[in-house]
């Protein structure tokens, strides 16, 4: 059975036109593709904590050292670290928020990130775990962005999960959304439709 993990990172939840995408992306693959597990995490309703220190230090404490408060930081990003194991696809939805990605996206981001369970140090360099998925994010943005210098999302993102062993990223952009009612709605009109081709 093939799993799909949806996850939103607008501040406006379901609400967000990348959200919107992401949800359009679901419905069209669960048409085709009927006994697909769909796994959502809205990250604007289940907020993921910012990296401190102290949580940082969970992560590198030997298991055996770890306090209760430590323990509890670790089963919370085993959780999301296990969904993200679990999915053979990924529907992100990205906004842009001024030239970056979501702040709760990057803490989601930071929490998924452990050394020897989601990539492994090698004499070669980082060596990503999480092989063998395929991701579709939906980025959307006010202006006009990909392909220019001032898109810094584009490759952070693909970096990123490039960095835990997911090489295989589809971008699907909205942009011009903030330009005029006429231009947003063409543009996330030509984005439903490449959205919907992609899950068919």
């Amino acid at each position: 059975m093939t799993t799909l993990l949806q996850i939103n990172s607008s501040i406006h939840a379901g609400q967000g036109q990348s959200s919107q995408l992401a949800d359009v992306f679901v419905a069209s693959f669960l048409e085709n593709n009927p006994e697909t597990q769909v796994i959502k995490r809205d990250l604007a309703d289940e907020t993921v904590p910012h990296l401190t220190a102290e949580r940082f230090g969970a992560f590198l404490a030997k298991p055996e050292e770890r306090t209760e408060t430590q323990r509890s930081v670790i089963a919370y990003s085993d959780e999301l670290i296990l969904e993200l194991t679990q999915a053979d696809i990924l529907a992100l939805g990205v906004p842009m928020y001024n030239f970056g990605i979501p702040s709760q996206l990057k803490s989601y981001f930071d929490h998924i990130a452990r050394a020897g369970i989601t990539f492994r140090y090698t004499s070669n360099g980082p060596e990503g775990l999480l092989k063998g998925k395929k991701a579709y994010v939906f980025a959307t943005r006010g202006g006009v962005y990909a392909g220019t210098v001032l898109d810094s999302q584009t490759n952070y993102v693909r970096d990123f999960l490039g960095f835990v062993g997911i090489s295989d990223v589809v971008f699907i952009y909205a942009e011009s959304l903030a330009i005029s009612p006429d231009i947003r709605e063409e543009s996330l009109a030509r984005a439903t439709v490449e959205t919907r081709r992609l899950a068919a």
